[in-house]
């Protein structure tokens, strides 16, 4: 049997023994005592370390896949005269060549006049397109946002997006009576582009060993430390020198309900933050909250007796609550007083505009009495919710 189904049919009866357990404890007054609350937590344990294993093997299942991809095409067509049409620009192999052989410092005059495609105006290259989709799956791995929402491209100035912020209406009429006029009023939002940048310190011995592959590892470091700052932007980001998170109280998402208590959240409250969700919305909606938040409210039940939140038994398919896929991030903020935890709609009305072209420098001095040289990466991006209304938000009583 395949391991990620084993441990998904595994952590599913472990669940349904945690319920049994619980049901069974639960006093007229729905509660139960501290000594099996203890017992019922372990039990809990177990199942959120089970789907911890999941996802582990999940992401391992997905890099062997892609590890296993043959590195040559089998060749389709009719022979030539052997030669390769070359690309030009950025894709072109000689500045693919030239940009990692500057990053390592093996300069020759081919390679600097290779790299006059990418100006040094500003002490650095444009990254070679093919390194640059490596570095936008990097993104992906680091960054679940970015696998929900809308990402754009946009070569320079801002971008202005056209939105209905009013539609108009039909009327009944009486015979021969006027008709009356019911415009749309169209607005703007406008996507413009905020600068994010890390330091990355590499030893001069790793730098001259020919065996150490110095692209996996900037892409890697790249994704992991732009990736988590992006997303902590994209959720709770203010919009001044950041994109505007989804919880930030101006250009965010709307209030879908407030809790009854500031530490505590009822099932009602989670089925009320669903259906203020338009219907249209709702088909692609998914929740968001913290993996505490979660813990939370995994013992709560709908009217039918039902636990709201359910194991997935399909590989690289998500838990849910409702019916609707859930989505954990550390960025979303925890059971606060006043704290808005809970994120419920279409992502796909977030948009992400990457400013095309992300850039590195090599700094040669500035470590040099440690023996190490340093490498800027930057890229300017922003994100913005189009459509407030197209997520609601659960936020805690103050």
């Amino acid at each position: 049997m395949n391991k990620i189904l084993e441990l998904r049919e595994k952590r599913a009866k472990a669940w349904d023994k945690a319920k049994n357990f619980l049901d069974s404890k639960r006093g007229e007054d729905g509660l139960i005592s501290n000594e099996d609350t203890a017992i019922y937590e372990k039990m809990e344990e177990e199942v959120v370390n089970l789907g911890k294993d999941i996802n582990r093997l999940e992401r391992q299942e997905a890099l062997d896949m892609e590890l296993s991809k043959p590195i040559n095409q089998p060749i389709k067509s009719k022979p030539t005269d052997g030669i390769e049409e070359e690309k030009n620009g950025r894709a072109g192999k000689v500045y693919h060549k030239a940009f990692w052989k500057a990053m390592r410092n093996k300069n020759s005059y081919d390679i600097q006049n290779a790299l006059q495609i990418g100006t040094d105006s500003e002490g650095g290259y444009l990254v070679p397109d093919e390194f640059e989709a490596t570095l936008i799956e990097a993104l992906e791995e680091e960054n679940i946002f970015r696998q929900l929402a809308k990402v754009i491209t946009t070569s320079s100035g801002d971008r202005k997006i056209p939105v209905v912020a009013t539609k108009g209406t039909a009327s009944w009429v009486d015979e021969e009576g006027a008709i009356p006029e019911s415009d749309d009023v169209f607005g703007q939002v406008s996507i413009g582009a905020y600068k994010l940048a890390t330091m990355i310190k590499v030893s001069e011995e790793l730098l001259n060993d020919s065996v150490f592959n110095l692209e996996t590892y900037i892409a890697k470091e790249f994704g992991r430390r732009i990736g988590a700052k992006e997303e902590e932007a994209f959720f709770i980001g203010n919009g001044t020198g950041k994109p505007t998170g989804i919880f930030n109280a101006t250009g965010g998402a709307e209030l879908g309900i407030t809790t009854g208590t500031a530490t505590t959240i009822t099932a009602d409250e989670i089925i009320d933050l669903f259906y203020s969700l338009k219907s249209s919305y709702r088909k692609n909606a998914i929740f968001v909250m913290n993996d505490a938040t979660v813990k939370a409210i995994r013992k709560l039940k709908d009217g039918n007796g039902q636990y709201l939140w359910q194991p997935s038994l399909t590989a690289g398919q998500p838990d849910t609550i409702l019916n609707r896929p859930v989505k954990t991030s550390a960025y979303v903020p925890i059971i606060t007083a006043g704290a808005k935890t809970i994120a419920f709609g279409d992502f796909g009305y977030y948009w992400v505009a990457d400013r095309q072209g992300r850039s590195f420098q090599r700094l040669n001095e500035l470590y040099a009495p440690t023996g190490q040289v340093g490498f800027k990466a930057s890229q300017r991006v922003d994100g913005k919710l189009i459509l407030p209304e197209a997520i609601k938000v659960l936020q805690q009583k103050a």
